[in-house]
């Protein structure tokens, strides 16, 4: 590894993780107007047309294998990892899903030691695993009641931390192809757009421009389109790049934390000690994992 591009790895993954825990906000002002496909189809559609003006070159593979290579990327990290993850909310508590999903870098650091050759994580990892996860379970208790078990929205949850850790490992891969980051996205982003488009003729699926351009929507629309898909996919596959798939993956614990600071400072929510003390637990854990000595 190049030391030296490892702070900006750090950066790019921070900055993606910022951003991804503060989406729930824009997210939850889009339910009033939009259905969870609605949402999902739209920001993917201004990533792709924002990717494509700020880099319009033609992305030429070498192989076919290749293309496959960014066609399951793009059915893994768009479109099954979100509809699986949106399917789940409608099963089971938002606190679950948050909870489960942020066990994805377990799953990574597996399947990096099995397809990508990488060692076997040691103590720190597991340490910083256990410490992250009970942290995530203290921001989630105490955020609610308490988290209820509901096996089909919790299996799927389950499913969707495994596929994005799928994704993790084929992003890697692509990675080592040498293309240009904005360019190996956007190509994933068709794809997924492409799978998309089976699920939007089964579910429901009835956008009006005027929905879209009132300007509450609007900006909303914009940030996920702009920010949370075409900056931060491109961010987290430049992380991923620099630092790989494991060290990159283990950001996801710090999702929790930003959503609840965030909801703090923006939706004025309360922050009780119990989740004070998970976020601590969190931090821990991340630092713990990310350490090498």
């Amino acid at each position: 590894m190049n030391y030296e591009k490892t702070p900006a790895g750090h950066l790019a993954a921070f900055v993606t993780i910022l951003i991804w825990g503060t989406t729930f906000i824009s997210t939850k002002v889009l339910l009033r107007s939009f259905s969870p496909v609605e949402i999902l189809f739209i920001r993917f559609i201004i990533g792709y047309l924002a990717l494509w003006m700020v880099c319009p070159g033609n992305l030429v593979l070498d192989s076919r294998k290749q293309e496959y290579l960014f066609a399951a990327a793009g059915l893994c990290g768009i479109t099954m990892y979100y509809l699986l993850e949106n399917i789940a909310l409608t099963f089971t508590l938002a606190s679950n899903v948050g909870v489960i999903i942020s066990i994805a870098p377990f799953f990574t650091a597996i399947l990096n030691c099995l397809f990508l050759g990488g060692s076997r994580p040691g103590k720190r990892f597991f340490t910083g695993f256990l410490l992250a996860m009970a942290g995530i379970c203290f921001i989630s208790f105490g955020s609610s009641a308490a988290l209820s078990i509901n096996p089909v929205g919790d299996v799927l949850a389950v499913a969707a931390a495994v596929i994005w850790a799928v994704y993790s490992t084929l992003t890697k891969k692509i990675s080592a192809l040498g293309y240009g980051t904005i360019q190996t996205t956007r190509r994933t982003f068709f794809y997924g757009i492409l799978f998309m488009v089976p699920a939007i003729l089964i579910m429901d699926f009835h956008v009006t421009l005027d929905r879209i351009i009132n300007p509450l929507n609007l900006c909303n629309l914009l940030f996920l389109g702009l920010g949370a898909s075409a900056l931060c996919f491109v961010t987290w596959n430049l992380a991923v790049k620099l630092l790989g798939s494991v060290r990159t993956s283990v950001y996801i614990y710090m999702v929790p934390v930003i959503t609840t600071v965030s909801s703090a400072i923006i939706l004025k929510e309360p922050v009780t000690i119990t989740a004070v003390c998970g976020i601590l637990l969190t931090l821990a854990g991340l630092f713990l994992s990310e350490r090498r000595s």
